[in-house]
């Protein structure tokens, strides 16, 4: 018997076991902690409880605010980060020389991907909040947010940009098109799919953070429904936040509820995500 191949085997076998671990021990906790919190919340989750303000009476507290709160703060999220970042996604890999000045500013985007929330939130106290005057509303919370996930967008476009075949930049340019155009009918139609998921993961992100709104000063109760981007908000951390503090076992379980409730918004984002990255490969 070679001694080397069950050496090899062997180590083989290992590294299976362990790489097994490090993924299904993880879901397999996952999935217990969603079962339980779906167990104590089970009762809570109705059309009521999706319709009601909050409430200092745990049975007749509602997430109406902070879950359109959550909506409206995505949604503007999305329509800040998602055109900056694919634009600078853009011009670092397409247009800007490999200079002293792209390195500093990849290695500063590779910094600030990795940065606390926190450290976010600050920042757009400082400049939104205070500086601007926008005050804990909507908009400065939004911005903050794009702030957070920027970094992760531009790396995950660049990657998505860097999957797309040369040979096919190379064809187009022997055809006479212009570098606009290759990068409209060829690099983005290609990449679109890539670009997606990195989107969704950057958007899960910031869907949960509690932190940099907790440092904006945005309300955890709030009876009222945010009717234009300056107005104050809550969100489903934030009011999931409040109610774990509360000694009564009632707001315990309508925190669970709001937990399966940020869930769901969670996997309908990937259910759409992955929708429209499958009918893009379909169709490139």
């Amino acid at each position: 018997m070679n001694i080397k191949g069950v050496k090899k085997n062997l180590l083989e076998y290992i590294f299976k076991i362990i790489c097994l671990l490090a993924i299904m021990l993880p879901l397999l906790i996952l999935f217990f902690l969603i079962g339980d919190t779906f167990l104590v919340a089970k009762n809570k989750l109705n059309l009521s409880f999706l319709t009601s303000f909050p409430s200092k009476n745990f049975d007749k507290a509602g997430v109406l605010p902070s879950l359109l709160g959550t909506i409206y703060l995505m949604l503007l999220t999305m329509i800040i980060s998602i055109p900056l970042g694919i634009c600078s996604a853009i011009y670092l890999e397409e247009y800007s020389k490999n200079n002293f000045f792209k390195k500093i500013i990849e290695i500063n985007i590779g910094n600030l991907a990795g940065l606390p929330s926190v450290i976010f939130g600050l920042l757009g106290l400082e400049i939104f909040v205070r500086f601007f005057n926008l005050g804990p509303s909507l908009i400065a919370a939004a911005l903050t947010l794009s702030l957070l996930i920027l970094p992760i967008i531009i790396i995950a476009c660049r990657e998505s940009l860097k999957m797309v075949p040369l040979n096919l930049k190379e064809a187009a340019i022997a055809l006479g098109a212009s570098q606009l155009s290759i990068i409209w009918h060829i690099t983005l139609p290609l990449s679109v799919s890539q670009m997606i998921t990195g989107i969704i993961l950057a958007l899960s992100r910031a869907i949960g953070e509690s932190a940099p709104l907790i440092i904006l000063g945005a309300a955890a109760y709030i009876a009222f429904i945010p009717s234009n981007i300056m107005s104050e908000f809550s969100s489903l951390p934030l009011q999931i936040f409040q109610w774990v503090q509360k000694p009564q076992s009632g707001f315990l379980q309508n925190a669970s509820a709001a937990i399966i409730v940020l869930l769901i918004i969670l996997f309908f984002m990937n259910a759409i995500a992955t929708f429209f990255r499958y009918k893009s490969e379909k169709k490139y």
